[in-house]
């Protein structure tokens, strides 16, 4: 089988030169010639070259503005241009705008056999670790999503199975638990993944503004109109729409949305052209959607829309065994930012933040390790630099596995006490009093589940069994 040659186009006024270098390099390059900048073009696109050789100084379209054409041109051929003496100090800036090398005249042919050789190399080493980064991108989307906890495993799996197909994906969770993280998983493990992933803030847009941003408008369409603009639901075609949010848009956008799903159409604010999209769209929530819905606020059949496939990511507080994962990787992002050599957690600053219940979830913990790192004087970040609000709750604050679901929206808010109780409560009753198996369900110390039995009165009612149970705590 017979390797095919790489291709070299070689673009010159001067017909002596590009002739004369034809021949001197027919014998290992498929080699096509080209008299001026506009030739060039057209032979490309005709068909694409591996390297471009071209004179600088030619009439209409000189070297560097062909090198500016082929910047912008996919694929990309390598480009080493010609000078003469006079002109080197324009060859080295061409080089600044992307050019690999060049070389003056009258050239050497020894030295250009050789830069050639080089270009092609770093240009088959380029390609290479193209294809190689488009392999681990989407396993790398995944890897962001940290976690070991059983809660978090299955968030994984579905987000794998569920990727590869057209389905629209309902991600629900508190602020701040990796909405975004797990859209950009689904769109990098997506057949879509070549194209754009958009993201639209719902929640931070006017109905106007926001209706605007997703369809795009015309000019003339509304005051400060001056121009048409493209919507994100335009931007993302062929691609994935990240609708952040969802429960707060207006009822007039929420039909406009539920048109685009029904029929992959739309039109601009202000404009009578019907535009087709082929755009998946992932949505996600903070609110319990199923309620407003009964309550009238969102549209019933929007909702059923969006719920063709729905994930649960799950609050930190239900994934305690998480905590110090997340914490070490913040913890390695920040004292790189910020210079400090820091070897992790001592293991009382590990066991406030992992006992800490983090209504503001991932997003909070990130924040209250980045404020460690910058305010720590030491190697290790201790119990002292753990923020106060965190240190301060203390292990009352550890209710990992059986805390009861977020109220619904409008609900009074539960203190962390209250949940607490709830759920050491929930816990004993599941097991029969037993306290040691009800601590390890709680993911707390027996030491700490007898605390918080007399803080809340509970002592009483569930009593210290005999046996085997009375045995291990008072060992513990």
């Amino acid at each position: 089988m017979r390797t095919k040659k790489p291709s070299i186009l070689i673009v010159d006024d001067e017909k002596n030169t590009r002739e004369g270098l034809a021949r001197a390099l027919r014998l290992s390059y498929d080699v096509r010639l080209a008299e001026n900048g506009a030739r060039a073009l057209a032979r490309l696109d005709e068909a694409p070259a591996d390297v471009v050789l071209s004179d600088m100084r030619m009439p209409e379209m000189d070297g560097l503005t062909l090198l500016r054409r082929l910047r912008a041109r996919t694929p990309q051929p390598v480009v080493i241009l010609l000078t003469a003496y006079g002109s080197i100090e324009a060859a080295v800036e061409a080089m600044k705008e992307g050019a690999y090398d060049f070389l003056t005249k009258p050239v050497n042919l020894d030295r250009l056999e050789l830069l050639l050789k080089r270009a092609l190399s770093s240009r088959a080493m380029e390609h290479e670790n193209r294809r190689l980064r488009e392999q681990l991108e989407p396993e790398r989307s995944v890897k962001r999503i940290v976690g070991r906890s059983a809660a978090i495993r299955q968030v994984i799996d579905t987000v794998r199975q569920v990727a590869p197909s057209r389905a629209t994906v309902l991600l629900e969770g508190e602020s701040g638990t990796g909405k975004e993280l797990v859209a950009r998983a689904l769109h990098q493990l997506s057949p879509r993944a070549d194209g754009p992933l958009v993201a639209v803030h719902c929640a931070a847009l006017t109905p106007t503004l926001l209706e605007s941003e997703l369809f795009g408008h015309e000019r003339g369409a509304f005051t400060g109109a001056h121009d048409r603009r493209p919507g994100r639901f335009e931007l993302a075609d062929g691609g994935t729409l990240f609708l952040d949010e969802i429960g707060e848009i207006d009822a007039a956008t929420q039909v406009k949305i539920l048109r685009v799903l029904e029929e992959r159409r739309f039109e601009r604010v202000g404009g009578r052209e019907t535009l087709d999209v082929d755009v998946r769209v992932v949505a996600a929530t903070n609110r319990d959607l199923r309620a407003l819905v009964a309550a009238g606020e969102f549209r019933e059949d929007l909702y059923y829309r969006l719920h063709v496939v729905s994930i649960r990511i799950p609050p930190l507080r239900e994934r305690a065994e998480d905590v110090p994962l997340l914490a070490h990787r913040f913890l390695k992002e920040f004292a790189v930012e910020n210079g400090k050599a820091i070897e992790g957690f001592t293991t009382d600053a590990l066991e406030a933040l992992q006992h800490y219940a983090w209504p503001g979830n991932v997003r909070e913990l990130r924040n209250a390790v980045e404020q460690m790192v910058v305010l720590a004087r030491g190697g290790r970040l201790t119990l002292r630099d753990v923020p106060a609000a965190v240190r301060g709750a203390g292990s009352a604050a550890a209710v990992p596995a059986a805390v009861p679901p977020s109220p619904p929206a409008g609900a009074p808010p539960v203190s962390i006490e209250a949940a607490e109780r709830e759920a050491i409560e929930r816990a004993l009753e599941a097991c029969g009093g037993n306290r040691v198996e009800a601590a390890r369900r709680l993911g707390i110390s027996r030491r700490t589940l007898h605390r918080r039995l007399d803080a809340y009165g509970l002592r009483e009612r569930f009593p210290r069994r005999g046996g085997g149970e009375a045995g291990s705590e008072a060992n513990a």
